[in-house]
């Protein structure tokens, strides 16, 4: 299951925008708003535990918001949640993502 706040949408359309152009970034955001696996929250609560990029918090938020077994990311930003106990929110890299998913 994906799991996506309107917020994490507006995210992606800007930088998808930026990078490619709107027109990709409309059909991105309408493929994953469309996908059987996307679960939609409503984040209710702002946890604030990522200092160095408040911006990612949305993520955060999102992912204890839904239960979420971990984030995949890469961004190093995500690294301070490995010594937070409270709310315990688990991330991997890309690569231990597709590791895990070989092994499954």
């Amino acid at each position: 299951m994906l799991c996506i706040t309107t917020d994490i949408l507006d995210e992606y359309a800007e930088i998808i925008g930026e990078r490619a152009n709107k027109n990709i970034a409309q059909n991105t955001l309408e493929a994953i708003e469309s996908a059987p696996n996307v679960e939609f929250v409503t984040r209710y609560y702002r946890w604030n535990l990522i200092e160095a990029d408040h911006d990612d918090d949305k993520f955060v938020d999102c992912a204890i918001a839904c239960g979420a077994d971990y984030i995949v990311t890469n961004d190093g930003h995500f690294d301070v949640l490995k010594n937070i106990s409270f709310p315990k929110v688990v991330t991997l890299t890309i690569q231990e993502f597709l590791d895990k998913l070989q092994t499954s």
